[in-house]
């Protein structure tokens, strides 16, 4: 008997997807867990939310995958809606906020008023999100969140204090997506996709993209995507 063919993206594909939903649910009762337990004891409260964080950014990187998995087979579906910054971006701290709380992060928003645009917001949000988990673990103290029109497109930037980006990811960042060397970290990916989720969003031939930087007032990291 013939032994049939296994498309081994396809099953990593779909063995992702369920990962994720499991992670989700995980992520959902350590957030239901925190709430319920007092944490008076500092060391269970750090670990609380280490196991957090690491829950996050792997469902994060599933989410990463599955979108270049569907990008390369010409099937990355954008489910394009006006939505309104602030509540997308409060969102976003809100999902990290154990992490925050435990090491005692500041992190303040700049947005305009009554500010809204048109983007996917799980692709989005998951780009962002990432982004925002990394300034999580290499700032000092100090994030800052901040969402503007500037020439008719959306900028939306997450600046931190830490020690800025080096100097090979701000090269990556100017690179296309395929000359970025995934095989380096985590972070080709994270900046492949950010590039990709970006590029995606398209309004009259001018296409998304993003932007890192040393500086600014936190003296640190920017990051800004760029949306038309």
């Amino acid at each position: 008997m013939e032994r049939p063919v296994i498309d081994f993206a396809t099953v990593l594909a779909s063995s992702a997807h369920d990962m994720k939903n499991g992670l989700c649910l995980l992520i959902q009762l350590i957030d239901q867990l925190s709430e319920k337990m007092r944490l008076n004891n500092m060391d269970e409260a750090e670990e609380l939310a280490s196991i957090h964080y690491e829950a996050s950014r792997i469902n994060t990187n599933l989410l990463q995958m599955l979108a270049m998995y569907r990008a390369e087979k010409d099937v990355l579906p954008l489910n394009v809606d006006s939505y309104y910054l602030d509540e997308t971006l409060e969102e976003l701290v809100a999902q990290n906020s154990l992490y925050i709380n435990n090491k005692s992060l500041s992190v303040t928003f700049d947005i305009e008023d009554e500010l809204s645009w048109y983007f996917d917001q799980d692709l989005v949000s998951n780009l962002l999100n990432d982004i925002f988990v990394n300034a999580m673990r290499y700032c000092n103290s100090s994030i800052v969140v901040s969402a503007k029109t500037l020439n008719d497109q959306l900028h939306v930037t997450i600046a931190d204090d830490g020690n800025g980006y080096p100097e090979h990811m701000l090269q990556s960042a100017i690179s296309s997506p395929q000359d970025i060397e995934l095989n380096i970290s985590r972070t080709g990916l994270g900046l492949y996709f950010a590039q990709l989720i970006a590029a995606a969003h398209e309004q009259d031939g001018v296409y998304g993209s993003i932007k890192l930087e040393n500086g600014g007032s936190l003296n640190g990291s920017i990051f800004t995507l760029v949306l038309p």
